[in-house]
């Protein structure tokens, strides 16, 4: 199993776009038969931050979750939104 915490900082104006754009990834994600649990958790004292929780079956499942058709959608759509690069703890 593979557990991966994805930091992201949203610039302000963009938490409802971004928030969207991630549920609907999420939602397709969860569709992948290597993938076990993909939760979007929005930080109470500061709702520009967000922590994806994704939870794989195997390094292999993560890798293809990159090879989807939705995801290369949702990075390139969220991607002016982020007010810094997102980083990730595996």
């Amino acid at each position: 199993m593979l557990i991966v915490h994805v930091h992201v900082q949203v610039k302000p104006e963009f938490v409802d776009g971004f928030k969207a754009a991630t549920l609907l990834n999420a939602q397709c994600s969860l569709q992948e038969p290597g993938l076990l649990r993909f939760d979007v958790v929005q930080h109470q004292d500061d709702p520009t931050q967000f922590v994806l929780v994704e939870v794989y079956r195997d390094t292999a499942a993560a890798a293809a979750h990159k090879e989807t058709k939705h995801y290369p959608v949702w990075r390139d759509v969220v991607a002016p939104m982020m007010a810094a690069p997102r980083t990730s703890v595996k």
